[in-house]
């Protein structure tokens, strides 16, 4: 396995922009060499939403698929030298993991990125893992594993994006190798980043800084409500998305806070505390054991009233537990998921699994991605 400059392309369920992540990998190490983020437009973001939503027509999502293709191509750049490989998520635009008839879609040309870089690019990262009887999710476990792991703790990763997930590394006994534990547990910034849209009619994309949330109070009979909703109980492996926690679930929780004659801030105020008890039911329902550590990356890692409310929760729970931002560990909040999918890509160029079958749910590792070929 040789050593690879692999650049990391990642646009989560939050639809604020990509991030890009450009690292140095090797055998059992990755290096974060540069990273950049280049926010959507408000049509894009507009028509990718819409998408999202199951709002668009076969012919928009088709258009939309090269769109968004030529964006991140066009904000790939040789930053710190130019990339051997390209790992590109794409744009998640529909995630049913069910048992029945399971689907995932993410959407963003490759082929643009060849183009401009003439390297190879991974992409369609979740469909090998759904087609071996996976839920296609979460797939930066490993990352987080050869990233945070340290022996003799127990260390939780806790990604909060649109949608908030975690990584259970149980490293205390003796074992070789930790006992790892992934999965989502529900809403992490896209309920309160669609709160903060229609509140402010449109002007506002995020609560920055937890100034709206701090203005107001959590409403706790809303909060014991929305708390017994059927994928906190669900036993992992689990994934879910804007179908669950999105445009429908805001709806309706729209007309229960009006009805109770909320304020904004106070409406702002509940969601985010829906967040952050959420995750702690989750830790208390689902780990087996309570980490040590919970290290805390990705957008909603910067909301500080967030962040305060998951202390306090998981706090509650151990409280002797540290609560640290990826960045005291070398990776901002932003790179974390993004260099995630360079080291799945890395991964795919040596043949080996990027998934974890006890987290993901699959029936054993698949390679995952395929493929996009420069000219030779």
């Amino acid at each position: 396995m040789k050593t690879m400059l692999v650049l990391g392309i990642m646009s989560g369920t939050s639809l604020d922009g990509v991030d890009y992540a450009l690292c140095r990998i090797k055998p059992n190490q990755c290096e974060l060499v540069d990273y950049w983020k280049a926010a959507f437009g408000k049509d894009l973001r507009h028509r990718l939403s819409a998408a999202a939503r199951n709002e668009a027509s076969s012919y928009e999502v088709g258009q939309l698929h090269h769109d968004l293709g030529r964006f991140y191509a066009q904000h790939a750049r040789d930053s710190r030298g130019k990339p051997d490989l390209v790992g590109l998520h794409g744009q998640t635009i529909f995630h049913s993991p069910s048992r029945r008839n399971p689907a995932t879609f993410q959407i963003g040309e490759p082929a643009y990125l060849v183009e401009q870089l003439r390297v190879p690019v991974v992409s369609n990262f979740r469909a090998a893992d759904l087609a071996a009887g996976g839920e296609g999710a979460p797939l930066a476990t490993i990352f987080h594993v050869q990233v945070f792991a340290e022996q003799g703790k127990h260390v939780c990763v806790n990604n909060l994006g649109g949608i908030s997930n975690v990584t259970s590394i149980d490293w205390r006994d003796r074992q070789r190798q930790p006992r790892v534990r992934a999965f989502d547990t529900g809403p992490g910034n896209m309920l309160i980043d669609l709160a903060i849209r229609r509140l402010s009619g449109g002007k506002e994309g995020l609560d920055r800084n937890g100034a709206w949330a701090k203005r107001g109070k959590p409403n706790d009979k809303l909060l014991s409500t929305w708390l017994k909703n059927r994928f906190f109980l669900a036993s992992p492996p689990k994934s879910t998305g804007r179908e669950m926690f999105g445009e429908k679930f805001i709806e309706t929780a729209f007309d229960q806070m009006k009805r109770l004659r909320l304020s904004r801030f106070d409406i702002v105020a509940t969601l985010t505390a829906f967040t952050a008890r959420s995750i702690a039911l989750n830790y208390r329902l689902h780990l087996k054991r309570l980490p040590d550590t919970v290290v805390l990356t990705g957008g909603g890692a910067a909301n500080p009233v967030l962040v305060d409310g998951i202390k306090r929760q998981i706090t509650r729970l151990h409280p002797f537990l540290a609560v640290h931002d990826s960045r005291a560990y070398g990776w901002p909040r932003q790179t974390v998921e993004a260099a995630a999918f360079a080291l799945l890509a890395y991964l795919q160029e040596h043949r080996l699994a990027g998934n974890l079958p006890e987290t993901t749910g699959a029936r054993h590792g698949a390679i995952l991605g395929q493929v996009s070929w420069p000219p030779s």
